[in-house]
């Protein structure tokens, strides 16, 4: 039979042409799993272990479990206060104890934190005066305690701004050489916020060390996520920007310690920003202005309740036999005697000076800020000479 020189180049694999090579994906490294990370399943018992997220050491799940439990106590004091008129709103973050709690305890005294108005428990977490971080809640100071001493900024009601600002102040850390993170904490409502985005592409471009954490909760106020966005999840939003992103089970602990040390170190070496998605709940409505009910029904509320971060990582501890009665009893007695000492201190009324309002707006005040304090003072002394 005779062969064709087209059928001979066809069999000769000399002859072939090379194969086209593979365009690299441009997704490699930035799609987070598609299913969240979970180290501890729901009951506490410890998952297969894996390589890419290995497990805590055992002393800072330990101390994660006490922060957690105060954290909750403290939690439940300040619903309270807001019943009893010490508080003009308080917006609870029970249920979210391991986000909370974990986000602090990935970072370094000298990380800065950007948190958002549902962060008081973060914020006691990291060793802020619990009074002092309930102060702008009291409407009764700009910010409680000293942003630059604490390494914190203050609590952002804006949605979204703060993620901006933490770009900002990482890029700059950075560009001087130091190799401070900044974890941003945020909802799920916020990333729906231009200001999210913004800031999230300029940490990207510009390499920022940047952490957003995202704390998924359901429901931005009344909202649910599926009016918020089609993306198979919000961790899905890093990847438009060249962002490495991941989504945690915000109920395990571990699994949600694990991922934040892994972004935090990311975002140390010089890698550029890390997006965390962490799926959790809200036991409590959004506020204690809120009625939770219009919106969402009790069984599923008690269907989250099954997926209490702290009874998981207590019964894991319990496991370990690093934790039993007498050291629950201990951390319990320490939360009950944080919350009495907090009570004791928000039922004292601060003295409180009018005029204070005007301090620390600028650096300088500007002239209509000297206007209206001496229109205020003005008015305060008119006030006194009537009542004298």
């Amino acid at each position: 039979m005779t062969t064709t020189p087209q059928a001979a180049r066809r069999a000769s694999p000399r002859t072939r042409r090379p194969a086209t090579p593979t365009a690299p994906d441009p997704a490699a490294g930035l799609l987070p799993r598609t299913e969240p990370v979970r180290l501890l399943n729901p009951d506490g018992t410890l998952l297969p272990a894996r390589a890419d997220y290995p497990e805590p050491p055992v002393e800072a799940l330990r101390e994660m479990y006490r922060r957690m439990v105060v954290g909750r106590r403290f939690d439940a004091q300040a619903t309270a206060l807001t019943k009893q008129g010490r508080l003009a709103v308080y917006p609870s973050s029970r249920g979210q104890e391991a986000c909370q709690v974990g986000g602090v305890l990935a970072l370094r005294d000298d990380d800065w934190v950007f948190p958002t108005y549902r962060e008081s428990m973060a914020l006691t977490a990291r060793g802020i005066d619990p009074v002092e971080v309930l102060t702008l809640l009291r409407g009764d100071w700009h910010c409680g305690y000293d942003p630059a001493q604490r390494r914190t900024a203050p609590q952002c009601t804006p949605l979204a701004t703060q993620c901006v600002h933490a770009a900002g102040l990482a890029y700059g850390e950075s560009y001087q050489g130091r190799d401070t993170v900044a974890l941003v904490y945020i909802g799920d409502g916020a990333t729906s916020e231009g200001d999210f985005h913004e800031g999230v592409n300029f940490a990207a471009v510009f390499k920022a060390p940047v952490v957003y954490f995202v704390q998924n909760n359901r429901y931005a106020i009344s909202v649910p996520l599926s009016r918020q966005t089609a993306a198979p999840s919000l961790a899905y939003k890093g990847v438009g920007y060249g962002v490495p992103s991941e989504q945690v089970d915000g109920n395990d602990p571990m699994a949600v310690l694990a991922v934040l040390t892994r972004a935090v170190e990311h975002a140390r070496a010089g890698k550029g920003p890390f997006l965390v998605e962490a799926h959790t709940y809200r036991m409590e409505p959004h506020t204690n202005a809120d009625d939770a009910s219009r919106y969402r029904d009790a069984d599923e509320v008690e269907a989250w309740r099954d997926r209490d971060p702290l009874t998981r990582l207590e019964t894991y501890l319990r496991g370990r036999d690093v934790l039993d009665d007498a050291a629950v009893a201990e951390i319990t007695e320490q939360a009950e005697t944080y919350a009495a000492q907090l009570r004791e201190r928000m039922n004292t009324q601060p003295t409180v000076d009018p005029l204070s309002l005007f301090d620390h707006v600028y650096a300088e005040p500007t002239a209509q800020l000297v206007e209206q304090r001496e229109q205020v003072r003005a008015e305060l002394a008119a006030a006194a000479e009537e009542d004298a």
